[in-house]
């Protein structure tokens, strides 16, 4: 069999001295720096000096040798992720041209084929000239999303919009094939695609309907196993599909993380020598959105059981392609899990995820809010745009329903409220409207038709169907976005005036990490506001936003590494207040959605886990407050409380003490806590008045009985305004573990070393006569350097 992926030879037209390796799968951006044809475009200021190969054409060739042609019927050829306007020649004969980097093409390539040398080459035309192209043969004007991406009319054109650009991404307009190229030899019977459906009759018995779809052609057997059964069933000759119903009594049921095992059961289907293989993990699940006193609930109910939904927003692994590999993603969706998530949200600029990642969703009990790809922006309604996108969705569609972790089709992002951005559509808003209300009703239909089973939500965020009223302001009904602490500027207090239903999207930004910031800059561009270090900050005002929260809440940095130390308390603080707030006021608010999970290249950015893989203190953070059982104390009139918010299937015990301690670690008062929180319960188990918390006196601090990382605190004012002392921390080294004191209490104290990209916690408060042993659970520790302990003063 031939083998079309791995190395291929990249050249341009435009620059004929260019003739270079290029892996499949892969982008031609890793391959010109493979080559050194380019510096590296993730250092210093390097983007700019790397744009010109987005305006060219780039064709890849490929010789294989056949000393006998294949003995079958048919030789298929599949392609997923072609980006974008390519066409693939056979000895110089045309075979297939894509023209949408989310479409699949199936082709029969045995015509094409010579005994001896067979030559293959692949011509992409650039995507920035094609968009250019796209948009002047437009009947009228549509806004592109100008305040992100640095090439115009990205939204004319099916490809991920984030490639020239985000507020948080480098402009690289990649090409290449980024999914795995797969021939199969087909004779007689030839299997399509295996569809499954489950019909349940209540949450002990379940009818698993497989519907293969295959060439009509002389009978034969189709085998189905699944749930140790074995079904046999032979073809009609006539017919394309056959449909074979398993029934499962008393199946064991997929759940979240966090409320039981996501369960997956092996289905396998044999036809001749094909065969297809899927996991299936059993489950019931709807999205409740019915009125209540408050406005209209948002809640995902899974096998009968309300769901609080906790997680972040994904953008893709990596701007160049070529460099995303299985073990990033699983490091990604595995520290999602360790954080105590449930759902992971896939946004509308980026892409739809190989097979890999809904895979791993699947394994690791992860809910996917799945956007269509579009955002911010408007987008063309004409008919061949239109037909182009139906196609693709019908593809994407397809190929994910049957994953037990996909939750909700989402029509886009943020392209309802753009309509209030730009001036074409702020001026002609029923044109504009019109024009997105074709576009978003096809994908509706579109969507239904092809899986029944899931709702189709127009946008995020939304208040509803037909509605296209402010999401972003309207916390009574729907999905929210709410940034007006980032880009208002509102003080923290502002997520405790909110109480969304479901907040999709709400983030603030850090600055990377020193061991991150040293991949990517000199030694002498390690300032704020040098200009490299600018480079790498994407959100205009991003810089001034951060440090002017710096003179809010803390004392002022005096070095480098202590302001982007305190960027990152700032965001762990800043989103903490958000979901703790929240989930404080359950059951009303059952979903909360951060901005976002990870990052596409070394930057400055609202994400809790770096480019590198190494977790911010935002993540450690969120190992806390999106834990089944969490404690929290907060504000309520005149008292300040402990909650106990257990969003779990079983009762939990939440034993330890409440204590109010000096600065000086002095236990002035002491209240045990002993209480057994019910399921889906949201109780109050200590309060007092905050009038007797004086700021200059001490804090409050919850300490668990059993688990460290369910320790919370409350300041009775901002730290800047607490008499906060710096500690001494003794720190001992016993091969990966770590053993910390304090001889006063001390808040923030995070761990830091370039080999270690994940500690078994970080960012957490000490307290005289208390002992934090830390484990490395990724990367080592090393002579050669020191680890680095902060601490907030």
């Amino acid at each position: 069999m031939m083998e079309l992926n791995g190395e291929w030879r990249l050249s341009s037209p435009q620059y004929p001295h260019i003739n270079t390796a290029m892996q499949l799968p892969g982008d031609h951006y890793s391959a010109l720096l493979a080559g050194e044809f380019i510096p590296d475009p993730y250092y210093a200021s390097n983007e700019a000096d790397v744009q010109w190969p987005a305006y060219c054409d780039w064709h890849l060739s490929k010789t294989l040798r056949l000393d006998i042609l294949p003995q079958c019927r048919k030789l298929t050829l599949t392609l997923n992720k072609v980006d974008t306007f390519a066409s693939l020649y056979i000895n110089n004969q045309l075979v297939v041209r894509c023209s949408n980097a989310f479409q699949q093409h199936q082709i029969n390539i045995l015509p094409f084929l010579n005994m001896g040398d067979n030559h293959f080459e692949w011509r992409f035309q650039s995507a920035a000239k094609q968009a250019h192209k796209h948009a002047a043969a437009l009947p009228f004007p549509v806004p592109w999303a100008e305040g992100n991406n640095q090439i115009p009319h990205m939204n004319t054109i099916r490809k991920p919009q984030c490639h020239s650009g985000w507020d948080w991404g480098i402009c690289l307009p990649v090409c290449g094939v980024f999914a795995p190229i797969q021939l199969v030899e087909i004779n007689e019977q030839e299997l399509y695609h295996v569809d499954v459906e489950q019909q349940w009759h209540d949450l002990t018995q379940v009818s698993v309907v497989v519907t293969i779809t295959h060439r009509p052609a002389p009978p034969a057997t189709v085998q189905v196993e699944f749930a140790s059964q074995r079904l046999a069933v032979t073809t009609d000759a006539y017919s394309r599909k056959t449909r074979v119903v398993v029934d499962v009594n008393n199946p064991i049921l997929w759940w979240p993380n966090g409320y039981g095992d996501a369960h997956l059961y092996p289905l396998q289907i044999t036809l001749d020598q094909q065969r297809i293989q899927k996991q299936i993990g059993l489950r019931q699940l709807v999205l409740r959105t019915r009125p209540d006193q408050n406005g209209n609930e948002m809640v995902f109910v899974v096998n009968g059981i309300d769901i609080t939904a906790k997680g972040a927003n994904w953008i893709p692994v990596d701007a160049m392609p070529g460099r995303i590999t299985p073990a990033r993603y699983r490091n990604l969706l595995e520290a999602a899990k360790a954080a105590n998530m449930n759902m992971i949200r896939v946004w509308g600029g980026g892409d739809y995820e190989q097979d890999m990642f809904y895979q791993l969703c699947d394994q690791l009990g992860l809910l996917v809010w799945q956007d269509l790809m579009f955002a911010c922006a408007q987008y063309p309604s004409t008919a061949e745009f239109l037909v182009e996108v139906k196609q693709e969705v019908e593809h994407q569609v397809s190929r994910l329903k049957h994953h037990a972790c996909l939750a909700l089709w989402c029509g886009d992002n943020e392209v309802i409220g753009s309509l209030n951005w730009y001036p074409e559509s702020r001026h002609n808003r029923e044109k504009y409207l019109v024009n997105y209300d074709r576009l978003n009703r096809m994908l509706e239909e579109t969507v239904t038709r092809c899986d029944p089973s899931r709702r189709f939500w127009a946008s995020s965020p939304c208040n509803g169907e037909l509605d296209f009223g402010d999401a972003w302001h309207d916390d009574n009904k729907g999905d929210m976005h709410f940034w007006d602490v980032w880009h208002s500027g509102k003080s923290f207090s502002a997520y405790r005036e909110v109480s969304p239903r479901f907040c999709s999207e709400f983030g603030y930004q850090s600055w990377p990490s020193l061991p991150e910031v040293k991949q990517f800059l000199p030694d002498e561009a390690h300032n704020i506001t040098a200009q490299a270090f600018e480079h790498h900050q994407k959100n205009a005002r991003g810089t001034s936003i951060i440090t002017e929260m710096f003179t809010r809440y803390f004392r002022f940095p005096d070095c480098f590494e202590q302001m982007l130390y305190l960027s990152q308390v700032q965001q762990a603080m800043a989103i903490s207040t958000a979901v703790e707030s929240w989930r404080a006021k359950s059951p009303h608010c059952r979903g909360m959605l951060y901005w976002q999970l990870n990052d596409n290249w070394p930057v400055s950015s609202w994400s809790s886990i770096e480019y590198s893989g190494r977790w911010k203190q935002l993540h450690y953070h969120a190992v806390r407050f999106y834990q089944p059982l969490l404690a929290c104390f907060s504000e309520q009139s005149e008292q300040v409380c402990l909650h106990a918010i257990n969003d779990s299937r079983d009762a939990k015990a939440l034993c330890g003490e409440v204590l109010w301690l000096s600065w000086e670690g002095e236990t002035r008062e002491r209240w045990v806590v002993d209480e057994i929180i019910p399921s889906n319960r949201n109780q109050v188990v200590w309060q007092r008045k905050k009038c007797s918390f004086q700021a200059e006196s001490g804090a409050l601090y919850f300490v668990s009985q059993s688990e460290p990382t369910r320790n919370t605190f409350w300041l009775p004012a901002e730290p800047k305004r607490l008499p906060l002392q710096h500690a001494v921390i003794s720190v001992q080294m016993d091969g990966q573990r770590v053993r910390l004191q304090s001889d006063l209490p001390v808040l923030y104290v995070h761990l830091e070393h370039s080999g270690v990209t994940r500690f078994s916690d970080s960012s957490f408060f000490l307290l005289p006569g208390m002992t934090r042993t830390i484990e490395i659970v990724e990367g080592a520790l090393n002579e050669d350097e020191e680890l680095r302990v902060y601490q907030l003063i």
